[in-house]
């Protein structure tokens, strides 16, 4: 006799399935992007069937959207936050900063992602999850120190771009730049709180007025 299973343990393993397969897939389009992966290779790594995946995402465009959308998710989130729109601008832009260096060092596929999302679809899906809103409220921070005489005078997104280059090019370029200290794990906790600390002091006090 063949046990139903309850709609919460319905929910659950639906869940559960679901998270896997993105773990899968983000794997998966770190190494090829969007054009690269195989839906092939992220059923394999996951065990379930090609029509699983699209069952629950639709399509590939779908599951790549999805995978963006949990990738950005913290830092989306993190960019609505009204309380940015008030207080010491000096203080809320190292604030803004500092979050978005600890969850940048979690997630070790993202910079590849991004890099595939630019070469390959120019943007686009980069546009769709809404990560220019992240752009968006460190640009605000930023006007309201030029105005408040915090900062020195810049173009507020080209600032932006050039702050979030400066913290996300360690991740970046790890494989690279692990060369420079051949001795250590530069994803550490340690070695990630020195990048932090200098990728900080070089941004403020170039900002400072």
């Amino acid at each position: 006799m063949k046990v139903k299973l309850k709609p919460a343990t319905q929910s659950r393993d639906a869940e559960a399935t679901r998270a896997k397969i993105l773990d899968a897939a983000e794997e998966e389009f770190a190494q090829g992007g969007l054009s690269g992966a195989r839906t092939e290779a992220i059923a394999q790594r996951t065990g379930v069937t090609k029509a699983m995946i699209y069952y629950y995402f639709d399509s590939k465009e779908g599951l790549y959207e999805a995978v963006l959308e949990r990738c950005f998710r913290g830092h989306i989130e993190a960019a609505i936050d009204p309380s940015w729109e008030e207080g010491d601008p000096a203080s809320k832009l190292e604030s803004f900063i500092r979050q978005f260096l600890a969850r940048a060092a979690h997630n070790p596929n993202l910079p590849a992602i991004v890099a595939y999302e630019a070469m390959q679809n120019e943007g686009k899906y980069y546009k769709q999850v809404g990560v220019i809103t992240f752009y968006e409220t460190m640009a605000k921070i930023l006007e309201r120190g030029m105005s408040a005489g915090v900062f020195r005078q810049v173009d507020a997104y080209h600032a932006a771009v050039t702050i979030v280059g400066a913290c996300v090019f360690y991740f970046c370029s790890r494989q690279n730049v692990k060369h420079l200290w051949a001795d250590r794990d530069i994803m550490s906790p340690e070695m990630v709180q020195a990048h932090m600390d200098e990728a900080l002091k070089l941004i403020m006090r170039g900002l400072m007025a």
